[in-house]
């Protein structure tokens, strides 16, 4: 069994890796608006949205995850067409399963994400940086600012426990 790696993204990483993915997305004028994919694409779509001035955001909720692992799809609210002239944001494509699912929803959005695993990225239009499988991203909102235990004290730490 792989021991799973960790990626971990800055609110500055999110930013940048983000406007990024915006600037592919120019000229603007082609754009009706974005859809948000619940939760993850919410930060996303609003950056997107303020680099290409669009008004329009909406939001197609999907639960699939808990912290440990993906369970099944629960569409939680949709959106109204086909997507046509929309954005549709995403911070992840993982497995593809909820890449697939949403994509059936509004086939004709343009389909983004800022990261990509190999397995989801066929289902995407774009995205920023691609990490392995096996990699789990923190991204800024899952994560809380604490002290850092040196690594001398780290066995120390751990047999007191």
């Amino acid at each position: 069994m792989k021991k799973q790696k960790h990626f971990f993204v800055s609110w500055e990483e999110m930013h940048r890796d983000t406007r990024l993915l915006a600037e592919r997305l120019l000229p603007a004028s082609q754009w009706k608006g974005v859809i948000a994919i619940s939760r993850g694409g919410l930060i996303p779509a609003a950056i997107i949205a303020r680099e290409l001035n669009l008004r329009l955001v909406d939001t197609i909720c999907v639960a699939s995850y808990d912290v440990k692992k993906q369970g099944e799809l629960q569409l939680l609210k949709d959106v109204e067409g086909d997507g046509e002239g929309m954005i549709l944001v995403d911070d992840l494509v993982d497995t593809g399963k909820t890449a697939e699912f949403v994509r059936n929803s509004v086939p004709k959005a343009r389909f983004v994400t800022v990261y990509g695993k190999p397995a989801g990225l066929p289902l995407v239009d774009d995205y920023i940086a691609e990490v392995s499988q096996s990699t789990w991203i923190n991204f800024p909102w899952d994560m809380a600012l604490q002290r850092n235990v040196p690594l001398v004290d780290q066995s120390t730490e751990a047999i007191e426990s």
